[in-house]
């Protein structure tokens, strides 16, 4: 366990900057009102989880690797944090629906309906809790993937 404590930490500080996150986007009104503007500015977290990306696999060079980190290391120590976020994902996408943001799925379907995005059906079928708590796991998975291979090249030991 000792082997994956830093990633775990990681994953953790991850998935609480994700709930921070959903907050402030709750708190500009991106869940009600200015829903229409939340898939774009919800990219804005993605410069967040690089960052935290950057500080996950620093973190393990720096505290585990003693400064000797390869691609490899780097890469896979991204992973287990992706790992981790992905299994915490399912929580944090119930804290996100029901204390968070209780309205959401309400009001994302009503937008796609109202402007002909989605029929009801498809918009009911998309934006439920079973579907989120999905996406975010399948998400959470291939973007940490993604993101630990790029990060993992940048803080390797040259």
């Amino acid at each position: 366990m000792n082997k994956i404590a830093i990633e775990i930490k990681w994953g953790i500080i991850f998935t609480i900057s994700g709930l921070l996150w959903m907050y402030i986007e709750k708190l500009l009104g991106w869940h009600d009102e200015l829903i229409a503007k939340q898939p774009i500015y919800t990219l804005l977290f993605s410069v967040i989880a690089i960052a935290l990306f950057v500080f996950a696999l620093r973190d393990k060079k720096v505290n585990f690797f003693q400064n000797n980190m390869d691609w490899k290391q780097g890469f896979l120590s991204g992973c287990i944090v992706s790992l981790f976020v992905a299994l915490l994902s399912p929580i944090s996408q119930y804290i996100t629906i029901e204390v968070i943001s209780p309205d959401y799925f309400q009001n994302a379907i009503k937008f796609a309906v109202d402007h002909n995005r989605m029929s009801l059906e498809e918009a009911q079928a998309y934006f439920n809790l079973k579907s989120y708590m999905f996406q975010a796991a399948f998400g959470a998975l291939s973007m940490g993937i993604v993101t630990s291979a790029i990060v993992a090249y940048f803080i390797k030991t040259k």
